[in-house]
Parts: C-alpha cells; structure tokens; sequence
C-alpha cells in the first residue's frame, strides 16, 4: 500500500524540523556555556576517553543540538499524524497531544519508551483518564504512544492497556482499563493510516523531505546499509 501525505504537510512539518535543528546547532556552537558546563566532569570525561579537552568541547555541543533536536521529534510525529483527515493537534502546553472526533480516540505522543520517566508515566495515566471522563471524550480510546518502542523482535509491536505504577500507592499498578492503552509507533501509524508499513515509509522519505528542505540535492546518507538497519534494529 502506497502512503500519500496529503497536502505536502510532512515535507512542511520536515522543513519546520530542519530549521530548528539547524538553529540548536548554532545555539551550542554559539553558546555552549550557557547550560553552566561542568569543569569537573568534562576533565574526568576527557581524561577517560583519552581526548583532548577541545575534541570534548566539541562533543558536548553536539550533546547540546542533539538534546534539543530529540525534544523536536515527538512534536515531529505528533503534527506529522495530525496531518491526516480526522486529525487534530492538540498544541503543546496541552493535556493530550492528538484527537480524532470521528473515530473516538485521543492520544499522548513520546519519541521514545524511556523519554518518560516511569514516576511520571502515572501522570500520562492521570491525564488520559481525565480526558475520558469528560462529556465531549465518552466512548473514547486513549493512547499512550511509544514512537520508539521497548522491547525486541515481537516485543516491538504491542496494543495493550497501560497499566503504570503509582508511587502514591507503594509501587501498586493501577487496575487495567481497555479504553487507556500503551502502543508502539508503528501499530498507532498503522491506525492513523491504515498502512501497515507507514511508519518505515515516512523514514524512507525523509533523506529526499531533508534535501528539499536544506535546498541540496547532494546530501545523503552515507551509508545506505546503515541507513536500513538503524530502522531494523530499532523496530524488529
């Protein structure tokens, strides 16, 4: 099955990305101090590794881009889904991130399975479960997205109810409801798209999506092996 964003909105949501990296890149080379470096950490690093302190500067301020880039990514796929017909972006600074009205499902989207510490998992729970409760949600199915997901080979596909502890509780799990679900990426993109291999699509489009949106048609990935199993490894 062929998967059409429509309306040019993931290469918009791309350029959008693009730009903002770029911008962190300047940032950390501009001012990498401004996180108030730590001295004694960055000697003890350096001295382990072996390096030079100045090849260490150099790789804290792509530590620095990179950290902000990884904040970029779940807003990434989160406009990227809302770009589909039904769709909605909820905004950040919001309780939940996505709503489809016509289908009754709303959802909250994180890059990775550990982006979310698991003492704040139970506040997601919390969140969603309020959501449900309120007139305009009845009936509704509320996600917890993994983009990336835990877990290895079949592990990395799962649609189950989310069930995280509750520290005010001595650890106890909350009681499992079907209607609040935890899902990796590619199952949710499949619900989004009926597509099942939408998610490795939007991957396998985005060197062509960065090469319009940096205006070369030069760049590429180095290495084409590489570039295929970085996806494999993190979803099978």
């Amino acid at each position: 099955m062929t998967l059409i964003f429509p309306n040019n909105a993931a290469q918009a949501v791309v350029t959008s990305l693009v730009h903002k990296a770029r911008q962190s890149v300047y940032e950390a080379e501009t001012d990498l101090y401004k996180n108030n470096v730590d001295p004694f950490s960055a000697l003890i690093d350096s001295m382990l590794q072996g390096i030079p302190l100045s090849n260490w500067v150099m790789q804290e301020k792509v530590r620095q881009s990179q950290k902000t880039l990884q904040n970029c990514i779940g807003n990434f796929h989160q406009s990227v889904i809302a770009s589909f017909d039904g769709w909605e972006d909820l905004g950040t600074g919001k309780i939940i991130d996505i709503r489809n009205k016509d289908r009754n499902i709303v959802a909250e989207i994180k890059n990775k399975y550990n982006t979310t510490k698991g003492n704040h998992k139970i506040q997601i729970y919390r969140d969603i479960k309020a959501t449900l409760y309120q007139p305009d949600h009845n009936g509704f199915i509320g996600y917890y997205v993994e983009i990336i997901p835990s877990g290895r080979g079949a592990k990395t596909l799962y649609n189950k109810p989310f069930v995280p502890s509750d520290n005010t509780k001595n650890g106890e799990r909350v009681i499992a409801r079907d209607d609040i679900r935890v899902i990796d990426g590619r199952s949710f993109y499949k619900i989004v798209t009926g597509a099942e291999d939408a998610l490795s699509q939007l991957y396998k489009a985005l060197p062509e999506m960065i090469r319009k949106a940096l205006n070369d048609s030069s760049i590429k990935p180095e290495n084409e092996t590489l570039f295929s199993e970085l996806f494999e490894k993190a979803f099978s």
